[in-house]
């Protein structure tokens, strides 16, 4: 493996430095954090349409008569649960039941897999696959071969609609077909990060730059604006989502992150599952944890940030993971790792000092406004 002292760069560098973004290292790449504010970014895909470059997130390709076997053992959900065509939420977990990484899984066909993980743990999960793989599978690393083009917002369907090959009606939530832009084939995720309606376009980066022009082409009547990374994450904060490095890490297991939900434990047919962490991570869905994840909005002046410590009657009772000012409601807002036995009590965050009331939220703090297929 050739190792690399300098950032990588994505497909879109140049077009980045065009749009006046400015450059930040992120994870070992150098990616756009804002081009015009992070405000500006933050409302515009709110309110119309933006694009976003997300080529640093981590592709691997896993295939093989028993890919499916050996994802189940990597992972908390249950990917025997996963249609073909459809995209799977799940965590990545050591096996203390610590969460290496979150990822999602696009099932391509019957033991066909694309998983997807974040660019800052990308050597990190693939040396975790490898070690596990088994013989009758098939592992591949496309991270570097692969770019990432979002398109997030209420138009984005008015933006990715007429330069496809078929209409996206019947494209919901969290599935994906591939398809063809600008003569070039793509695969096309009804997938996202923002919490609002859109797509995300894998495509290889010899074509990448014309998916780019072709998107963002249309995207010019309905006000699109190229997104930073400071922008997707008060969207994503907005909506409650776990960031890998913040709510989710190496000294956090599922159920603490909030994100028991996509531990199963149980396979389709109704039989016990196990997986790297079960016997820890299991339990504790069951029982409980001693610490759980809390949506917070300040009462009072300040803006709550990453490891802020969060009290009750005094004490620390734990911290903040993410914090922000939200942008649509402009109000202070935060996701904090506290203490089970202090759920209940009134809490407060601690600013530079000075401790700020804070009162329990309901997460999303905005509504989402994903596509999601009606229930049959």
């Amino acid at each position: 493996m050739v190792e690399h002292t300098q950032p990588r760069r994505t497909p879109f560098h140049q077009t980045h430095l065009s749009l006046g973004a400015r450059m930040i290292e992120f994870f070992g790449w150098e990616m756009p954090v804002q081009y015009s504010s992070i405000i500006e970014e933050h409302r515009c895909v709110r309110s119309h349409v933006g694009i976003f470059d997300l080529s640093h997130m981590g592709e691997f390709e896993v295939r093989g008569p028993k890919a499916t076997a050996y994802l189940q053992q990597l992972l908390t959900n249950n990917v025997e649960r996963a249609a073909d065509g459809k995209a799977m939420y799940s965590a990545l977990c050591k096996d203390d039941g610590r969460v290496l990484d979150d990822l999602l899984v696009y099932k391509r066909a019957q033991n066909d897999f694309l998983v997807v993980v974040n660019a800052s743990n990308i050597e990190k999960d693939f040396a975790w696959f490898a070690k596990h793989r088994p013989e009758g599978v098939e592992l591949v690393n496309r991270s570097y071969d692969v770019a990432l083009v979002a398109v997030q917002g209420p138009k984005a369907k008015d933006v990715v609609g007429p330069i496809v090959s078929a209409p996206t009606d019947d494209l919901y939530y969290y599935e994906f077909r591939e398809d063809e832009i600008a003569g070039r084939p793509v695969t096309l995720a009804r997938t996202g990060y923002t919490g609002e309606d859109g797509f995300e376009i894998y495509v290889q980066n010899a074509d990448a730059q014309a998916i780019w022009d072709a998107v963002w082409r249309a995207g010019q009547p309905y006000g699109m604006l190229p997104i930073g990374l400071g922008a997707r994450d008060t969207l994503r904060l907005e909506m409650g989502y776990a960031l890998y490095g913040h709510e989710l890490t190496e000294a956090i297991n599922p159920i603490e992150a909030g994100i028991g939900w996509v531990v199963s434990a149980k396979t389709g047919d109704g039989r016990p599952r196990t997986f790297f962490g079960s016997d820890i991570v299991l339990p504790l869905k069951k029982n409980g944890a001693a610490r759980t994840l809390l949506a917070l909005k300040l009462d009072g002046k300040g803006v709550p940030r990453q490891h802020c410590a969060v009290k009750a009657g005094g004490q620390v009772v734990g911290e903040v993971t993410s914090g922000t000012m939200s942008p649509s409601l402009g109000e202070a807002i935060a996701l904090a790792l506290v203490n089970v036995e202090s759920a209940g009590k009134p809490l407060s965050i601690e600013i530079r000092g000075r401790e700020v009331a804070a009162s329990v939220a309901q997460v999303p703090f905005v509504p989402s406004h994903v596509r999601r297929r009606p229930k049959e």
